[in-house]
């Protein structure tokens, strides 16, 4: 059992809105709020090495990434901190806050308690009009289907890649392109923290299109062999790039350094290089 296949006990439950998109999306006035949500524990989420202030900057960032997936600018912030040393605290919220201020939001609560693992659970509001909120389920056959950044580079530097270290523990949320992306009318959009080819295979399951994939488009991270660095970038997780898709009418976006790497498709199916893409990359397990 991996964390996708448990979906769908939250989908019997409570149905499948709860699933469908990188936030939860809530009316406010004219405007709407989106909410996410993110759970971070040391053994499995913070490689060695990482000092506290670092952890707090990826916690609130992680959570930012969601926002900006669904054109959002960031309002607030809360973080509950599973202590396993209390004097942790002030280093880690210091990191979280230093994340919240480069982007623009406030970090407004949260709790605190003794726990066995250190354990970090943030929750972010974002703001966004309709018109120019993006979900996962927008695309349409004959799209453009495109990403931000650079995967498999926070992969690499779990891998040893030295160069890549500092994108693996201090990740950058993609804030600024997520909502130019969204006020551009992109059709969907989500961020790509678990892997491409996931991250291709979950947005297959919300539009009921499928998506096409030149691996020779995407582009690998530099300094890794070109046959690793092409798997890195395929299933490596860790990375806050943006997957989106677009008519072909309103690519390039103004601002927004972009790559095409495919096209969408009729056939709900995805392929890289014309074959079947495997659901490969980051997973919790049970």
């Amino acid at each position: 059992m991996d964390d996708r296949e448990l979906l769908a006990t939250v989908t019997a439950v409570l149905g499948p809105d709860a699933v469908a998109d990188d936030c939860a999306v809530i009316a406010c006035g004219s405007d709407v709020l989106v909410v996410s949500t993110d759970m971070l524990h040391e053994t499995t989420d913070f490689p060695a090495g990482m000092t506290d202030p670092q952890i707090g900057w990826m916690s609130v960032a992680v959570t930012l990434s969601d926002i900006a997936a669904m054109g959002a600018a960031p309002e607030a912030v809360l973080v509950a901190a599973g202590l396993d040393r209390w004097q942790r605290l002030a280093g880690i919220l210091e990191g979280a806050q230093a994340c919240a201020d480069a982007y623009g939001c406030r970090i407004v609560g949260g709790d605190t308690d003794a726990h066995a693992e250190l354990t970090i659970v943030t929750t972010g509001i974002g703001r966004v009009s309709p018109e120019h909120l993006v979900r996962r389920s927008g695309a349409r056959a004959g799209d453009l289907v495109c990403l931000v950044g650079t995967p498999g580079r926070a992969q690499a530097g779990l891998l040893g890649y030295t160069c890549h270290r500092t994108a693996l523990i201090e990740p950058l949320p993609r804030v600024r392109e997520g909502i130019a992306l969204g006020r551009a009318g992109v059709s969907a959009m989500m961020d790509v923290s678990d892997g491409l080819v996931l991250s291709l295979h979950d947005l297959n399951e919300a539009c009921g299109c499928g998506f096409s994939v030149t691996s020779g488009a995407i582009p690998l991270p530099e300094g890794v062999e070109p046959e690793r660095g092409r798997e890195m970038a395929l299933s490596g997780g860790g990375d806050f790039g943006l997957l989106f898709t677009c008519a072909p009418e309103r690519f390039p976006v103004k601002g927004v350094e972009a790559r095409v790497i495919g096209r969408v498709t009729v056939e709900k199916t995805v392929t890289i290089d014309g074959r079947p893409a495997p659901h490969r990359g980051y997973h919790h397990t049970w």
